[in-house]
C-alpha cells in the first residue's frame, strides 16, 4: 500500500491503522499467553477477533501500540503480522455496518474480513476493514460521506 497517496486523498491523514495478526496453537492458555505478554508490556488492546481452525488460531488485535506489540511478541517466540487495515465510524443501529458495506460494493473493492466493536462515542461503533484495495476504499469511504478514524483516534480513545 502507498501510505503517501493515502495521505494526499483524505486532508493529509495517513487512515490506515496497523493491526497485529498472532498465530496461535489451538489449546488452552495460549490466547492468554498473548494477551499476558501484551499486558506486562504495557500495551492495550482496544479490539480483537479470533478465527479458529482445528489446530491453530489467527487473532487479529488492534492495539494502543502496535510496534512495541509487534517486537515484544516475536520476542515471546510468537508467529506475527502487521497488516494494514481501515476504520470506519458507523451509527451502532441496526444495519449500520451496511453503509460502508455499500460504499466499497459500489467501488468494486472485496471485504477481505471485517470485525467490529463498540464506539467510545454513545450510538456510534467501529468497522475495522481488511479490503483488496486500501486507497481506493478509502476514497469511496469518504465519498459516501463515512468517517474513517485515523490512529490516535483509534489506539488512543
Amino acid at each position: 500500500m502507498n501510505i503517501i497517496g493515502m495521505k494526499q486523498i483524505i486532508g493529509g491523514l495517513d487512515m490506515s491503522v496497523k493491526q497485529i495478526s498472532v498465530f496461535i496453537e489451538n489449546k488452552i492458555g495460549s490466547l492468554m499467553g498473548v494477551t499476558s505478554c501484551l499486558a506486562e508490556n504495557g500495551i492495550n488492546i482496544r479490539a480483537l477477533c479470533l478465527a479458529d481452525a482445528s489446530d491453530f488460531g489467527i487473532l487479529r488485535l488492534i492495539v494502543n501500540h502496535p510496534n512495541r506489540a509487534y517486537r515484544a511478541l516475536k520476542e515471546a517466540g510468537l508467529t506475527v503480522r502487521e497488516t494494514d487495515v481501515l476504520a470506519l465510524e458507523i451509527d451502532d443501529v441496526p444495519g449500520g455496518i451496511n453503509a460502508g458495506l455499500s460504499a466499497l460494493e459500489q467501488a468494486g473493492i472485496n471485504v477481505e474480513y471485517v470485525y467490529a466493536f463498540i464506539g467510545v462515542e454513545k450510538g456510534k461503533a467501529v468497522n475495522i476493514y481488511k479490503v483488496d484495495k486500501m486507497e481506493h476504499a478509502a476514497r469511496a469511504l469518504s465519498a459516501a460521506n463515512l468517517r474513517l478514524l485515523d490512529r490516535e483516534e483509534v489506539y488512543y480513545r
